[in-house]
Parts: structure tokens; C-alpha cells; sequence
């Protein structure tokens, strides 16, 4: 689709100049390490929000972080040459930011019910739903190895939870906790699809800056009846969270913008890890050896995935 003449088109994306000198092989292995560098990112985002909504709410610390986030974001828009988005651009960006809003409210109210840890495990049937939503809505085509690869993560979590999710009480709270966190699954799916799509049309600075913008709006709207002010450490918990969502977004965008989003979404299951070393520093949540072996099926499935071959258009 065009852009209406009133409004000034971006110039191409190029590579930077050094990146565009590298071969397709070291290109995508930065785009491999760019988006487990995001995940570790968005986990310890986690981690952060997790401490603040368990003070202040879920709600308001999301508003805090999302509002903060645009802060951060602002000169790294500015000083990467910007550019106003088009009418198609502000569409996907609103339309995402939708997604992941919902995506977020959901899994932050499901965190502060049960450990980081399983939180995560529940979350990974959303990186197979998105292989199948990145054939449809994409047109990428599944190989086999990316399938292979998705199931080494399930295998994976399903011997996590056979140690991890027997021991967990059936209380009321920790049921809702697990079923919005399910829901919220379904929600990143359908959010990795479309940062894929984000990516392909517009640089990193302007996906950080209007999806943590258009989030903001969104979450603000009920403020004056949920919105509770934070004091003292809170304030620095969040502000954590912003700074590491901010850069999760840099990250991840410049590395999906490079990488085909089968070739990447097994990487998602390294966010198990990062969210087991996390729960047990910060929360003292163990980690079961029946963790442990899943996570090694995890990373073997990330292994699997990301050895395809680059294909002609990747060169």
C-alpha cells in the first residue's frame, strides 16, 4: 500500500555499513544474539515488575513502566533520524501495542500468583501457535527443523512441569494466575507474528517509541480509579522495568528485522533460563532438577532451529 502524497515516506532501511560488509552467516548470527540479549531484557523486566506490582498493583506499576518506557524511548527515536509514520505504519503500531497490552496484563496478573519460573514454561506453547500465524499472516513457509525444534521446547517444558507443576497448590489465586498467563500466551503469539511484520517496515528507535506510546494511552485510560502512586523503592523498580523494556524492544526489533521468525522463535524458550536464575536470586524460587533437564531440551530445541541454512533472499 502506498502512502498518501501528505505524507513524507521513510527512506529504505539499510544496513549499516559494517553489518552490510559481513557475510549472511555472521549477519544472522547477530540477529540470533541480538534477540537472546532482548529476551534476557524482557526478563528481567519481569523480575522487576514482578517486585513492583507485588507493593503497588499490577496496573499501576504497568502504567508506570509503559509511560517511563516512552521516556527512554524518545531520544533514541530522535537521534536515529526520525521520521513521521505513515497512516499504515501508526495502524500497526496501534494494533500491536492492543495486543501486547493485553498480553502484558495478563501475564504480569498471572506472575504475582505463581513463580517466575512456571510462568515462562506455561508461555511457551505461544512461540508454536506463532510459527503457524507466521505462515498465514507472513507467508513464511514452516520447514521441518523449525517444527523439530518447537517440539524439543514442549518436550521440555512438559518435563519441567512434571517436576515443577505437581508441587504447586490448587488454591483459587494460583489457578487464575495460571489460566491468565495461558491466555496471555495466546496474545504473544500473535504479537511475535506482527513484530516480524513492524520490523520488515520501520526502524527499531520508532517501533520502541510507539509501541511503549500507544500502550501508555491505552493503559491510562481507567487511571483515575485504579491508579495508585508508588514510594520509595518502587519508584526505582519500575523504572528498571521501562529501562530494560526499552531495550528489549531495540533489541529484538533490529534482530527480527534480520532473521525469519521460525528461525528465531525458538529462541524465545531461552527466556526459561533467565527467568529461573532471576526467580531463584531475587524471589528465592527454587529450581527443581526436573528444570533443569527441560531447560537443556529447551536450548537443544533453540540449537535445532536456528541451524537452517540461510536462504537466497537472507544473502
Amino acid at each position: 500500500m502506498n502512502a498518501p502524497a501528505s505524507e513524507p515516506v521513510p527512506p529504505p532501511i539499510t544496513q549499516p555499513v559494517i553489518a552490510a560488509s559481513m557475510a549472511p552467516a555472521a549477519r544472522h548470527g547477530l540477529a540470533i544474539l541480538a534477540v537472546i540479549a532482548g529476551i534476557g531484557a524482557f526478563s528481567a523486566m519481569d523480575a522487576a515488575m514482578k517486585g513492583a506490582s507485588l507493593v503497588v498493583g499490577v496496573y499501576s506499576a504497568l502504567l508506570l513502566r509503559n509511560a517511563l518506557a516512552t521516556l527512554f524511548a524518545l531520544p533514541i527515536w530522535a537521534l536515529s533520524g526520525p521520521v513521521r509514520p505513515t497512516r499504515e505504519r501508526l495502524r500497526l503500531h496501534a494494533i500491536r501495542a492492543a495486543v501486547t497490552t493485553s498480553m502484558a496484563s495478563l501475564f504480569f496478573y498471572g506472575l504475582v500468583r505463581i513463580p517466575m519460573a512456571e510462568a515462562i514454561a506455561i508461555s511457551f506453547i505461544s512461540p508454536i501457535i506463532a510459527l503457524f500465524l507466521a505462515a498465514l499472516m507472513l507467508g513464511e513457509v514452516v520447514r521441518p527443523r523449525a517444527i523439530l525444534a518447537s517440539l524439543f521446547g514442549l518436550v521440555g517444558v512438559a518435563v519441567i512441569g512434571s517436576g515443577r507443576f505437581g508441587t504447586l497448590d490448587t488454591s483459587p489465586e494460583t489457578v487464575k494466575g495460571i489460566a491468565a498467563v495461558l491466555l496471555s500466551a495466546v496474545f504473544y503469539a500473535v504479537n511475535l507474528v506482527l513484530q516480524r511484520k513492524q520490523a520488515q517496515m520501520t526502524r527499531p528507535g520508532e517501533i520502541t517509541l510507539f509501541q511503549n506510546l500507544f500502550c501508555t494511552l491505552y493503559v491510562a485510560l481507567p487511571a483515575p480509579l485504579l491508579f495508585v502512586l508508588p514510594h520509595g523503592i518502587e519508584w526505582g523498580l519500575v523504572a528498571l522495568a521501562a529501562a530494560s523494556a526499552a531495550l528489549a524492544h531495540l533489541l529484538l526489533s533490529w534482530g527480527y528485522a534480520r532473521a525469519e521468525t521460525q528461525v528465531l522463535v525458538p529462541i524465545e524458550y531461552t527466556a526459561f533460563p533467565w527467568a529461573a536464575l532471576l526467580g531463584w536470586l531475587i524471589f528465592q524460587e527454587n529450581v527443581a532438577i526436573a528444570t533443569l533437564a527441560g531447560t537443556v531440551l529447551i536450548v537443544a530445541g533453540c540449537w535445532v532451529g536456528t541451524r537452517n541454512k540461510i536462504s537466497p533472499a537472507e544473502t
